[in-house]
């Protein structure tokens, strides 16, 4: 008993003396106690401000728990066996990448966004706010499975997450936006080219759902297309774009709803104007400086038509090389082969002046027994190996200024003056006007025909041409 007592004697005294030791314990650091509590008063109520601020906070439930995702199969349609589901389309689009002709399509990116109303991921709330989600909610609900008809490639942007958002309202309305990029084929009709304008279009269409489970419309009707102020192409300008619908039919599958994206493409001419129309011009201007030429200069007039041939044929390859292989004629191709005919004909029409003139001479030889005219054989011999005219009477000239320029120069001592009759006086005369009455003179009448038929035929056919296409 007396050890008992003693037991419970030692145990009060300790119970009464162990809260001052603790309280001495907290008396030797205030300033710690202090801090530690300011900190924690302030962290709550940056908490407390979020917590306002975020309205998401208000709910202490999970998202799979207020949408209900765990609850219901989404791998049906939403009002599944009932009447198809309306879904709205709306696209703004950012940008046309690229156009081209050799593959015949074009890349756009835009925005799609897509509503309906899914009354299964319905929750309440007091103050009617919607809720955002990003792409990772996309796989456990249902969405409308649009794809693009006749498109080669397609993705959805991922930098630095995929461009996915969902909004989702408290009557079940859900909100679906998505960047994408598409190439798709675009059929061009080329028989305008360069002075042509292109019709393309980009067809959405759901895969699995006909119209009888899903309906797809525009959402604000022809308003539901808009695009940026800024979008601009090197060779085309755009002259409006425009939605519509309709529907596409599949033996095997039954009616499907298909919206388009509808855009005009008018192409800039100037740069063929400059790469094209005025160099052929230029070359078929040149073929008829062989008009001018004499007749006798062979060199300068084969060499000249045969450099605008290949000139010629230089641009219609270039051309060629940067266009499909299109089995019908194009716009360009009607100016460049009439354009390389002018050309063609003016080699021709030397060739018929070159013959006529060599049957001409042979027939007067045959008649008189010489050469008629102002030149000799030898002359024009000479002529056609150097391209240069020699005149038998100059020559003739020379030979008589050589053996008589002594006695000219005694008789022009004694006189002072030079006679007026002399061959030096001859030698004196324009040589530019000598040779200018020699060509016209000796000129073949097919070329002067040539000089005014050549450029009026030509004149005719571009107004003509710039008419029917432009």
């Amino acid at each position: 008993m007396i050890l008992a007592s003693l037991l419970v004697f030692f145990t009060c005294i300790w119970i009464t003396l162990t809260p001052n030791a603790f309280a001495a314990a907290e008396i030797k650091k205030p300033h710690q106690c202090c801090s530690s509590s300011m900190k924690w008063t302030r962290y709550s109520k940056q908490e407390t401000r979020m917590r306002k601020d975020d309205s998401t906070k208000v709910w202490p439930l999970k998202y799979k728990q207020l949408l209900h995702i765990e609850d219901h199969d989404f791998a049906m349609r939403p009002g599944f066996g009932g009447s198809p589901v309306p879904v709205g389309i709306d696209v703004q689009v950012e940008s046309i990448d690229s156009i081209s002709e050799v593959n015949m399509d074009f890349t756009m990116t835009f925005y799609l966004r897509h509503y309906w109303k899914d009354e299964r991921l319905s929750f309440p709330s007091k103050t009617n706010k919607s809720m955002t989600f990003d792409h990772r909610l996309i796989k456990r609900i249902w969405v409308p499975d649009i794809f693009f008809v006749h498109s080669k490639r397609s993705f959805i942007h991922d930098t630095t997450m995929e461009n996915i958002m969902l909004r989702v309202h408290p009557d079940g309305n859900v909100l679906f936006s998505a960047r994408i990029t598409v190439s798709a084929m675009c059929f061009m009709d080329f028989s305008r080219f360069p002075l042509d304008a292109q019709n393309c279009s980009l067809e959405l269409e759901s895969y699995a759902y006909n119209e009888e489970d899903l309906m797809l419309y525009w959402k604000h009707g022809n308003k539901s297309l808009n695009t940026d102020e800024h979008i601009s192409l090197s060779q085309f300008f755009i002259e409006e774009f425009s939605a519509s619908s309709g529907f596409a039919f599949y033996s095997s599958t039954g009616w499907y709803n298909r919206l388009f994206i509808n855009f005009v493409l008018r192409r800039h001419i100037f740069f063929f104007v400059l790469q094209t129309y005025f160099p052929a011009m230029l070359m078929v201007m040149l073929s008829w400086v062989s008009f001018w030429i004499d007749r006798r200069a062979v060199p300068a007039r084969v060499s000249l038509g045969i450099t605008t041939v290949l000139t010629m044929s230089t641009i219609l390859s270039g051309v060629s090389a940067s266009m499909p292989q299109a089995s019908y004629i194009k716009a360009v191709d009607v100016y460049l082969w009439v354009s390389s005919l002018f050309v063609f004909l003016s080699v021709i029409e030397y060739a018929a002046v070159n013959y006529l003139t060599t049957v001409e001479e042979r027939k007067r030889f045959k008649k008189t027994g010489k050469i008629s005219g102002m030149y000799n054989i030898d002359a024009a011999r000479a002529m056609a190996f150097d391209g240069c005219y020699h005149d038998s009477k100059t020559d003739m000239d020379q030979t008589s200024f050589s053996l008589h320029s002594e006695e000219d120069s005694m008789q022009g001592r004694f006189t002072g003056s030079p006679s007026i009759d002399s061959p030096w006086i001859k030698r004196r005369q324009p040589l530019g006007g000598h040779v200018g009455r020699i060509i016209v003179e000796n000129n073949h009448v097919i070329d002067s025909y040539s000089r005014i038929l050549f450029p009026i035929v030509y004149i005719t056919f571009n107004l003509i041409y710039w008419g029917i296409y432009v």
